[in-house]
């Protein structure tokens, strides 16, 4: 019987579909859920659109190359990666290894044993247990709550501390609309500074100048006339 699920996604990164299905399905016997990507820029994107807790990375891809990936994830991610390759030198482990990489699997592989190593290396960085809501992602942007970081289609976005607090509360309900007055508790929980509501307008401004594309036309936080504001579901 299938064990149930487990919080947080695992990102499989591997070209052939075959294999990705293998893997895929031994690891949702154990209760993971996964998403998978057949090239490099692929899974670029599904990594920001979904923040796995766990990647599991072919270092031959079309596109990218799993070196190059694994470059790119570690200039903003400590997750967890295996990697996967068809090579046995131990120059290769020791590159990947160099690189960032937590565990390294020659092909052909069992499927058992990688579901084994997986399980084994998120039990010792205690990825299981950490909450998701550690982080936060929608349409591109992450935000790492606790490394006060935010991302934007894999570019970091420099925010004060009021303006990462705003888009913290609303990413945090998409859809929800936020008052002027509910911001504001967000910026200053204990009450320790009396502003007028208007201070929230001028930090979504200054929000929308960084996040968005076009600040006149937001695709992201979007004004609500007469009540607040809001994340774009």
């Amino acid at each position: 019987m299938a064990s149930s699920a487990i919080q947080g996604k695992i990102l499989i990164v591997e070209d052939d579909k075959k294999t990705a299905s293998l893997v895929a399905l031994y690891l949702e016997r154990e209760g993971f859920q996964t998403i998978t990507a057949y090239d490099g820029q692929m899974a670029l994107e599904l990594f920001y659109q979904h923040v796995p807790i766990f990647i599991i990375l072919d270092l031959m891809l079309p596109l990218m190359d799993g070196w190059e990936v694994c470059r790119q994830l570690r200039r903003v991610s400590e997750v967890p990666i295996l990697m996967l390759t068809a090579r046995d030198d131990e120059i290769d482990r020791v590159a990947g290894l160099t690189l960032g990489a937590d565990d390294y699997v020659v092909k052909p592989f069992s499927p058992r044993e990688l579901v084994a190593r997986v399980k084994a290396i998120l039990r010792r960085e205690n990825v299981i247990s950490i909450q998701k809501t550690h982080y936060l992602e929608h349409k591109g942007m992450v935000m790492d709550l606790d490394k006060h970081k935010t991302i934007l289609n894999g570019h970091p976005v420099s925010l004060t501390l009021h303006e990462f607090n705003i888009l913290h509360a609303l990413m945090s309900v998409p859809g929800k609309v936020f008052t002027r007055r509910e911001l504001l508790e967000h910026l200053y929980p204990n009450g320790e500074a009396t502003v007028i509501d208007r201070v929230v307008d001028v930090h979504i401004g200054k929000l929308r100048q960084k996040i968005e594309t076009d600040p006149s036309k937001p695709e992201y936080i979007l004004t609500v006339r007469g009540l607040g504001y809001k994340l774009n579901e």
